[in-house]
């Protein structure tokens, strides 16, 4: 029985091998799309003040 003993352990190592490999990617993906979104957001915040910015600084131009 040492065969399929040695054989059922390795099969169980693989398994959670590629379960950890699996997770390892799954984070990767979270961690990049966090990253995508995080950048979104910043530029998204800077049109916008640059959009205000101008929108003030022709205002401010009428004013003159």
């Amino acid at each position: 029985m040492g065969v399929f003993d040695d054989a059922k352990d390795a099969a169980k190592a693989t398994g959670e091998k590629i379960g950890d490999w699996a997770e390892d990617t799954k984070d990767r993906i979270g961690d990049k799309v966090d990253e995508v979104k995080a950048d979104t957001n910043v530029k998204r915040a800077e049109s916008e003040r640059d959009a205000t910015k101008a929108k003030n600084d022709y205002k401010e131009g009428l004013r003159d």
